[in-house]
């Protein structure tokens, strides 16, 4: 006999390949092989995190998960990396089951691509009206992240999303994530209509996860009001937002901002290297942070659910007990919904 998840899970499950439609969300320096097979080895979804590796790396980690997991699994591209359009190439040549389009707005065509390869397409939409354009370049999938993630964000709470993309495109498959670490409120994001959730943080902290020890013990201090984002300082450099815990690492972010935009003011540097500056920045201060863990000075990307994490667990113990949140708050609701009804009759 099923249970009540079962027939929320159905949609999510059939286009991810999972037995939970729960996505760990890609996380550069965190998200390799071993995290990822053991997130789908546990039965929810991963995807490695292309962030600006060098593609004939990325591809010995795609051919290096393969080896550790017979499960589906993607991989997510951020549109402003350099190694971007490579990355893409290798993945036309070597198909993943979905590739993630993540940190900007990818052109059609290169949607097109990655279907034509053969790869389920998934893009973020932090706003409706990027919703509506992936919607319309023929993504299969949306991930309707709010403002609350960690690491490169938009601008939009996760509530008014879901009522401006997910209550108004019934057919839509759409995913949801930011701020999200319990089975609980899983469950209602369900009961609402989505197709499966995106949790990051909870996992970043998992015994399988590789970040050092320091940096999961910083997570495991910080509440929310810890994980900020300090958005752009000057219009001149737009940059992609970024949620980060507070520490010295994100005081130097404000002041590169600065130095960037008085050398765009002299002219000793254009926008796009000024961007890639700032790219860079994120990419080698979240190393420092993973890796090293130096927790002062380097980036510790984390969304507003760190405040809710108590504890460093394994990827099974965490997508067995978000599974149990959901049913039990599912089987809540019902009790309730009946208890209603019959004081009614």
């Amino acid at each position: 006999m099923g249970t009540l998840a079962d027939s929320f899970f159905r949609r999510g499950n059939n286009f991810l390949g999972s037995r939970v439609p729960l996505i760990c969300g890609a996380m550069t320096w965190i998200s390799e092989p071993n995290l990822v097979s053991a997130v789908c080895n546990a039965g929810a979804f991963a995807s490695l995190a292309g962030g600006n590796c060098p593609p004939n790396t990325l591809e010995e980690q795609i051919e290096n998960t393969r080896s550790l997991t017979q499960a589906a699994f993607g991989v997510n591209v951020i549109t402003i990396s350099p190694a971007y359009h490579s990355q893409l190439e290798m993945l036309r040549r070597n198909p993943v089951p979905v590739v993630i389009f993540a940190g900007g707005i990818p052109r059609g065509d290169e949607v097109e691509m990655m279907k034509a390869a053969g790869s389920k397409v998934m893009c973020f939409a932090p706003a409706l009206a990027v919703a509506k354009r992936m919607l319309s370049y023929g993504a299969d999938a949306l991930i309707l992240e709010g403002t609350e993630a960690g690491g490169h964000i938009g601008l939009v709470g996760l509530n008014v999303l879901i009522q401006e993309v997910l209550f108004n495109f019934d057919e839509a498959l759409i995913f949801v994530g930011g701020g999200i670490a319990t089975g609980r409120l899983c469950a209602h994001l369900f009961m609402m209509g989505a197709a499966g959730v995106q949790l990051g943080t909870r996992f970043a902290i998992a015994e399988e996860s590789c970040a050092h020890y320091q940096f999961k013990q910083a997570m495991l201090r910080a509440d929310a009001r810890d994980a900020v984002s300090p958005g752009s300082i000057d219009e001149r450099l737009p940059v992609v937002p970024v949620r980060a815990l507070k520490n010295l690492g994100l005081k130097r972010f404000g002041q590169l901002q600065l130095d960037l935009i008085g050398m765009l003011d002299q002219e000793h540097i254009d926008l796009k290297d000024a961007q890639a500056q700032v790219e860079k920045f994120w990419v080698g201060a979240l190393r420092r942070a993973v890796q090293d863990g130096d927790v002062d000075n380097g980036s510790m990307m984390a969304g507003q659910a760190v405040g809710l994490l108590k504890k460093i667990e394994s990827v099974q113990e965490i997508v067995d007990d978000i599974s149990q949140g959901i049913e039990q708050e599912l089987q809540r609701v019902k009790a309730a919904l009946n208890a209603a009804e019959e004081g009614m009759a």
